[in-house]
């Protein structure tokens, strides 16, 4: 199965986000390798496919917090893992 890399990208970050402590750009930046800004524009994407995240203030700063993934949408979660190989395999030859 061939995903394209957009989409790909999307489902590993949600899934990072599900299993990940206390997931937050920083953390998904050292986790993924990818710039802030790709991190923050896929975070901002995950609606349309419909996996909602709530973020979950934690700190006085309006940035102090993280992630939480709170409706998996028309996925199964255990889809994803079963498909971690191919998603991997999408996003290494998108590089």
């Amino acid at each position: 199965m061939e995903l394209s890399p957009v989409f790909a990208r999307r489902l590993y970050l949600a899934y990072l986000v599900e299993n990940l402590d206390r997931p937050n750009v920083p953390r998904l930046i050292e986790h993924t390798g990818w710039p802030r800004r790709t991190i923050q524009d896929v975070l901002k994407a995950l609606p349309a496919i419909g996996i909602q995240l709530m973020f979950i203030q934690d700190g006085r700063r309006h940035n102090d917090g993280y992630y939480q993934l709170s409706d998996w949408g028309p996925f199964d979660s255990q889809w994803i893992v079963e498909r971690q190989d191919d998603i991997a395999a999408s996003l290494s030859k998108s590089l």
